[in-house]
């Protein structure tokens, strides 16, 4: 099986919508490891197309946010803003959906998808020495996560702990074959705010039967988001931070 794994789409559709076609043809299911909306203006719609066309979506700290699951204090300033403006726009039908999303770590068979870590959906893994604390939690040989908004991940052997190279800025994709005596985290990066200073949507394409990722970027309408964006009210950092990858 091919599968689509997306992750922090965050109400963008202009990015979700480009990485859907240039993915077009090449998955049999598309998979989310959380946090479909805050941030960017079209929550409604995203939330529409998760429910339809996802077969798995595992809640991330935003989605939990909206459903009221989530104290706001640790939230930036902008962040909180994001989260009230998208709970006042969204039906009852799309907040029951948010609420209904299964914690992480959820088990597809060899792998596993979570939000932030497997012992704490609201943990940031950014650098190999935290990737090698939790080794022991992963319940599966590969573990797709989101949360940091950073495409890549890490290889943990008995050797030590690799990070995993994402595609460069004048390519649009690195593959990558899956050793069969070692344990991955694998972040497909986000599609809808990306913070690794590619402002290009992220996303990954994952072989189970060949075992081999393809980490893939998709250039997107960027100003037309971010019109989205500030047409709504939204804090306008939001819209900036979207052309700078950051």
């Amino acid at each position: 099986m091919r599968y689509l794994i997306l992750s922090d789409i965050h109400a963008n559709w202009e990015a979700l919508e480009a990485v859907l076609a240039d993915a077009r043809g090449g998955y049999g299911e598309i998979l989310c490891c959380g946090d479909l909306v805050d941030y960017g203006a079209e929550p409604e719609r995203i939330v529409e197309w998760a429910r339809d066309c996802v077969e798995l979506v595992v809640r991330g700290n935003h989605d939990r946010a909206c459903a009221g699951y989530e104290d706001l204090d640790w939230f930036n300033p902008a962040a909180r803003a994001a989260d009230a403006w998208t709970r006042s726009v969204l039906t009852p039908g799309a907040l029951d959906y948010l609420r209904a999303l299964p914690k992480g770590p959820v088990a597809m068979d060899s792998f596993q998808l979570l939000h932030g870590s497997p012992q704490d959906e609201d943990e940031y893994l950014v650098t190999p020495q935290e990737a090698a604390r939790v080794a022991q939690y992963l319940d599966r040989p590969i573990s797709f996560f989101g949360h940091t908004h950073l495409q890549g991940g890490f290889l943990l052997h008995r050797n030590g702990v690799k990070r995993l190279q994402r595609p460069r800025r004048d390519s649009v994709r690195e593959t990558l074959a899956l050793e069969r005596d070692a344990l991955y985290l694998i972040n497909p990066g986000s599609v809808g705010q990306p913070r690794d200073r590619d402002p290009r949507a992220a996303y990954l394409i994952y072989d189970s039967e060949d075992r081999v990722v393809e980490f893939r970027r998709a250039p997107y309408d960027i100003a037309r988001a971010q019109g989205k964006i500030i047409d709504a009210g939204l804090p306008d950092m939001l819209a900036y931070r979207l052309e700078t990858g950051s």
